[in-house]
């Protein structure tokens, strides 16, 4: 079964991630996991105190750092069961019915991988458990999950705005086309309009490959608009964005263009920590 996976930590974002899966949830007529990672290793960074014990160290410290250990990850499951159930409550409140619940041991990346074949969505915060608060940050595991993950990612802000309108940064390669035919068939974006907007050059061969664009996305029952813009790509998508009041923008980590090389890098993660919207990432 094809699930819109739900990732819940500690943040206090897990509200705004509820939300936006509950929203997906609807869209697709699919069911929600709830996922939660104990991550072992930044657990075992914590608790690690033995190797500061030398010789003659009396054994009874030992075990009670051992028993400590035993302690904080018993407390560090049952905590992780609690959220996992405010989470269950908060998305039947909202009108999901179908819920499962997931916690599993590692890191967020590989656990994804893991379910792959399980992900139609996957939602998580911009800013996880270690960037709560801080609004210039996003989560540590982000641009891991971004670079390992093979399936669509939506990434929410602090607070919930149902998307109403999507732009898509369009490169016009193959890859990308596959970007927009899936645009065009996914009941993620019934009856949105959707902007469709390139960073290149003002050339007849860039709006050939707009149109074709706006032909496939009209023709998926799209409002459609189309812009060829010239300039930076992260300042000139954001302008775009922020002109017409765009609340979801939609980019694929695909291809060599100017915007993969947007996406998968330094520049793709300082963009995400100025979002103040959600993003979906297409694979």
């Amino acid at each position: 079964m094809s699930y819109v996976v739900s990732c819940i930590d500690g943040a206090s974002r897990n509200t705004a991630v509820c939300e936006y899966s509950a929203w997906a949830a609807k869209q697709l007529a699919a069911p929600v996991m709830l996922l939660h990672v104990l991550d072992e290793l930044k657990s075992q960074a914590e608790t690690e105190l033995s190797g500061n014990i030398g010789l003659g160290t009396r054994e009874h410290l030992l075990e009670q750092l051992a028993e400590l250990d035993a302690q904080r990850a018993k407390v560090a499951l049952e905590h992780g069961h609690v959220l996992l159930q405010l989470a269950d409550e908060k998305l039947k409140k909202l009108g999901v019915s179908d819920v499962t619940q997931r916690q599993r041991h590692g890191e967020l990346a590989e656990n994804l991988l893991a379910l792959e074949g399980d992900v139609r969505l996957a939602v998580l915060g911009l800013h996880g458990e270690a960037s709560a608060n801080q609004l210039h940050q996003v989560g540590s595991q982000l641009e891991t999950v971004i670079r390992t993950v093979h399936r669509p990612l939506l990434l929410t802000p602090d607070t919930f705005n149902e998307p109403r309108s999507a732009m898509l940064a369009f490169d016009g390669s193959k890859t990308t086309e596959k970007g927009v035919e899936m645009l065009a068939q996914s009941p993620l974006f019934n009856g949105m309009p959707m902007h469709v907007v390139m960073v290149d050059a003002d050339t007849a061969n860039n709006w050939e490959k707009l149109k074709w664009a706006e032909k496939v996305l009209i023709e998926g029952g799209h409002e459609v608009h189309v812009a060829l813009r010239a300039g930076d790509v992260e300042a000139t998508l954001h302008q775009y964005q922020t002109e017409h009041d765009i609340d979801l923008m939609v980019m694929g980590a695909f291809g060599h263009s100017r915007i993969r090389q947007f996406l998968v890098g330094s520049t793709t993660m300082a963009m995400l920590k100025e979002s103040r919207t959600s993003t979906l990432v297409l694979r």
